[in-house]
Formats: structure tokens, C-alpha cells, sequence
């Protein structure tokens, strides 16, 4: 039996919940009163339901996200139908802003808004004292780190083996990017670097190696970047795999030096470059400067084992597919192992909705609230587009047709021969999800063979490379006429992240 309940829905059972960590490493001496529970979108609400209530908590904390409001939703109207004494309090992005259209608002008895660190313990406080808060909608006082407990005692050994372990740094971002969240959290706030680094070397000593930090702009503040590389390079283990969301024009010296000593697969840098058109940048705020961001690409590229992870988004204010393509055949000759393409989603709160007007900005209303068309981009082009990145992340970012992804676009525009193969495989498919590897392999061999009438041996040998890459030696029926050699299979299994392993060479 728990007083305070704290739980969420994750998007994965292999993600974990960094927020609802915070909340309860920050309860102070209601600590012993509370349960942390976490879920998945995968599980039914009403299945979760039985989980939650039968604790029979006096109070639910839920966080709420893009990825779980739906599920949340019909979570809290259960709930308060079988059990309305018990009080729900929300919290996270998706209720920090705009909430009055909101349903799963109008169910909860409280919603705190922002960061919720401190400011949920006071309420569970109050309420447990029957001291019940003024208002239904709470702001959460700004917190300082120093004022913070952290909260990396509260991961299980479980935990370390089998999920997702989140750490920050820092918090907020210095940039206004109207698509972002982030460009709302100002100023940017530092952990105290000693106590910060004490619980990392905790992890380390349980045996964690991989850590993801949730830093906007990790490599801001230079002197605690290049000493939380420097504390890991020292205590490098094989496995060790850290990612770091970066800033892309901004890479001194003293931080080259430091991630050229990194082994191959240790580091993945998330970089968002988002557009490259000048125009579009000036037009939602973001600042960059590319001749930098291309510079310092090209350095991790060919001087680094870094695995970069550069993101573009489709549908800005200001940007038609001439101008995406460009741009995305931009950033493909500098050769990132992966490129995200996003589309636009119009977060709540973020400043993006003053360009509805001028720029035709046509969203869906329901989660996770993508851009439908736009003044320059039809809603018939967006599908295309939306399919375009579907594929890339199945053929291009998923590692499995290292070899057969350049042949796509050999001596073209890599936007437009992609946007190809993407327009001819829905219509020889029909489908973007459930395509198995097999299949997805034998379309690329048809495609490459009949569409673009490349050499059937060359392209037999390409697909059969990537086919035969992660150990598989059966013979698919459309590669057995040609005389193919089955390549020596790996003698033991790379440490790195198998995603991120299928791009090294």
C-alpha cells in the first residue's frame, strides 16, 4: 500500500522514466509513503488500472508526454469513475501549456506545470495534511540544482541491464527555436559538476555502460563537457557508449582533441541541424552557423569513431521540397551515419503557431500533432514526404543495407533518387510498416535492377553483402542465380549498441 503513487506510460518497456525519479528522490520524508510505477503505451489502460488501485493509493501522480496522452486519458477516466476519492495530479509537457482543450485536464484534481521536482512533494504535502491547494493549476517554481536530490540511486540493478538510462548535466537551452520546447526552458542551469560526477562513477561501478544524457546543448559550457569526456575516457571499458545531444557549430580544439582519444562506437552525437536554409532560420529563430556546423561534420566524420545522429524536419514555415531536398543532399555528403528526418509537430506552447497565418500551417489536432500541409508542401506531397522518412529509417538509418543504400542514388541527387525508390515501393507494397527484412531486401534488388537497370551482379553482391552482415547465410530465391560468395560471419558480437554497430565498418 502506497500514500502517493507516481507513474507513467513510456513509450517502450526499454525506456525509463527520468522524471518520475526526480519526484520521488525529491519527496523528502514522504518518500517512505510513495511507489514508483512504470508502464508502457503497449499495456491497456484498464489493465494499468488494476495495477495502480491496487495499491490504493490516496494520491496518483501521472506524467504526461506526446507519446502517452491518449493512453493517460482513458487511464484518469477510469480511474476517477471506480475510484473518485482518489486524487490525480498531472504533470509533464503535454499539460505545462494549453491545456484548456485538454480532456485529460478537466478529469485530473491537479495539474503542476513545469518543472515539478520540489513542487509535487508540496502538494502531496498539503494534501496529505488536508490542506488542499487554492487552485487546480499549479507553476512549479523554477528549480536550482543545488537544490535538487539526485536521482540515480533510484535506478535498479534491473534498470542497468535491460533499459534506457537517462542522465543530465544541465538543463534549459540558450536558443529560441520556435518548433522547440526547449527554447522555453531559459536559462540554462548546471549541476554541480563533483556531486554530478560521483553518482556517474556510481552508475559506472554498478556496471553500467551506456548512458544517455537529456542535455539540450551538452557541449555549451566547455570546461564541463570536456571534463565529463575526460572523466569517461579515463574509465573507458569496452562497451562503453555514451550519447550526448551536441551543438553543431561548436566544437573547439580542446573538444576535438578529447573525442579523436574515444575508440570507434563509444560516442554518438545527436546534432540538429534541422534546415539549411538561411531563410527558414531567420524565420522560426534558430541561429547556426553552417560553414561551422559542415566543418565540424566533416571533422567527426573522418578524424573520429563518432557515431552522428543528425536530424532535419519536414514542413517548416518557409521551406518547400526544393529547398528540404537540397538541403538533405547537403548534409548526406557529409556522410552522418544516420539522418532523422522529423516532421513538424506544433508542440503546446512552442511560438511556431505565429506562422499558422502567413504559412498556411495545417496541423492534426491529435497527438503527437503533425504538420498536414502547408503553403508551400500539399497535404499529397506531406504523405509522400512522410513515407520518404519512414523508408530511409528502414533502409538508410536501420545499418541493414549499408552497401545497397548509396546504389539507390549513385551519381544523382541522393532527395530525389530516394523520393523515387520511396514512391515506387509504396506502390509495389502498399505498406510502410510490417515489411520484413527479406522482403525489404528483394524490393531494393528489384528496384535498383529494373528501375535503375544497374548491373544485376553488382547489385546481387550489394544486397547479398548486407543480407549476410549480421550473420544470416540462407539464401533468399531471387539472389540464388547469381554466384555469390557467403562472407566469414563475425567471430563474437560487437559491445556497441547493435543499431549503431551495423554502421561501423
Amino acid at each position: 500500500m502506497a500514500d502517493i503513487l507516481l507513474a507513467t506510460l513510456n513509450a517502450r518497456y526499454a525506456h525509463s522514466s527520468f522524471g518520475l525519479r526526480y519526484l520521488m528522490a525529491n519527496l523528502g520524508d514522504l518518500q517512505s509513503r510513495a511507489e514508483l510505477l512504470e508502464f508502457d503505451i503497449s499495456r491497456r489502460p484498464v489493465d494499468i488500472l488494476e495495477s495502480i488501485l491496487q495499491h490504493a493509493p490516496k494520491i496518483v501522480g501521472l506524467g504526461v508526454y506526446i507519446w502517452n496522452i491518449d493512453q493517460t486519458t482513458r487511464l484518469v477516466q477510469d480511474l476517477k469513475r471506480v475510484s473518485p476519492e482518489t486524487l490525480v495530479i498531472l504533470g509533464g509537457p503535454e499539460v505545462s501549456y494549453d491545456t484548456d482543450d485538454l480532456p485529460v485536464a478537466s478529469l485530473a484534481d491537479y495539474i503542476i506545470t513545469g518543472e515539478a521536482d520540489l513542487t509535487f512533494a508540496e502538494i502531496c504535502r498539503e494534501l496529505l495534511d488536508n490542506r488542499p491547494p487554492l487552485t487546480k493549476t499549479i507553476p512549479a517554481k523554477l528549480p536550482k540544482f543545488e537544490e535538487l536530490r539526485l536521482p540515480y540511486h533510484l535506478y535498479t540493478d534491473r534498470d542497468l541491464q535491460q533499459r534506457v538510462v537517462y542522465v543530465e548535466a544541465s538543463r534549459g537551452c540558450p536558443f529560441t527555436c520556435e518548433f522547440c520546447l526547449s527554447a522555453l526552458e531559459i536559462p540554462v542551469r548546471q549541476a554541480d559538476l563533483e556531486p554530478f560526477l560521483r553518482e556517474m562513477d556510481s552508475l559506472f561501478s554498478r556496471g553500467l555502460r551506456q548512458f544517455k544524457f537529456v542535455d539540450r546543448t551538452f557541449n555549451l559550457n566547455l570546461h564541463v563537457s570536456r571534463a565529463i569526456l575526460q572523466f569517461f575516457l579515463d574509465r573507458y571499458a569496452p562497451g562503453l557508449f555514451l550519447h550526448f545531444e551536441m551543438i553543431p557549430d561548436r566544437l573547439p580544439d580542446s573538444l576535438r582533441e578529447l573525442i579523436r582519444q574515444f575508440p570507434p562506437g563509444a560516442l554518438q552525437f545527436e546534432v540538429g541541424i534541422q534546415t539549411f536554409n538561411d531563410d527558414v532560420c531567420e524565420l522560426i529563430s534558430r541561429r547556426q552557423n553552417l560553414e561551422k556546423l559542415e566543418d565540424n561534420l566533416r571533422f567527426l566524420r573522418d578524424q573520429t569513431g563518432v557515431h552522428v545522429h543528425a536530424d532535419l524536419i519536414v514542413g517548416l514555415p518557409g521551406e518547400d521540397i526544393d529547398s528540404f531536398g537540397s538541403g538533405f543532399d547537403r548534409l548526406v555528403a557529409l556522410e552522418p551515419q544516420e539522418i532523422q528526418v522529423g516532421i513538424l509537430k506544433r508542440l503546446r506552447g512552442t511560438p511556431i503557431v505565429r506562422h499558422d497565418e502567413a504559412w498556411r500551417m495545417v496541423y492534426s489536432p491529435s497527438a503527437p500533432y503533425e504538420i498536414l500541409s502547408t503553403k508551400l508542401i500539399n497535404f499529397d506531397t506531406m504523405q509522400r514526404l512522410r513515407r520518404f522518412t519512414r523508408y530511409w529509417d528502414l533502409v538508410a538509418n536501420s545499418g541493414n543495407f549499408r552497401d545497397s543504400t548509396t546504389l539507390i542514388w549513385q551519381h544523382a541527387s541522393p532527395f530525389w533518387s530516394f523520393l523515387h525508390f520511396s514512391d515506387w515501393l509504396y506502390a509495389r507494397s502498399g505498406a510502410t510498416n510490417g515489411i520484413s527484412l527479406g522482403h525489404l531486401a528483394e524490393h531494393l534488388f528489384h528496384f535498383l535492377t529494373e528501375e535503375r537497370r544497374l548491373d544485376p551482379l553488382e547489385v546481387a553482391n550489394a544486397v547479398w553483402n548486407d543480407y549476410t552482415r549480421a550473420g544470416r547465410s540462407d539464401r533468399p530465391s531471387f539472389l540464388r542465380p547469381y554466384p555469390l560468395t557467403t562472407p566469414t560471419p563475425p567471430r563474437s558480437q560487437p559491445l556497441t549498441p547493435s543499431r549503431q554497430a551495423r554502421h561501423m565498418g
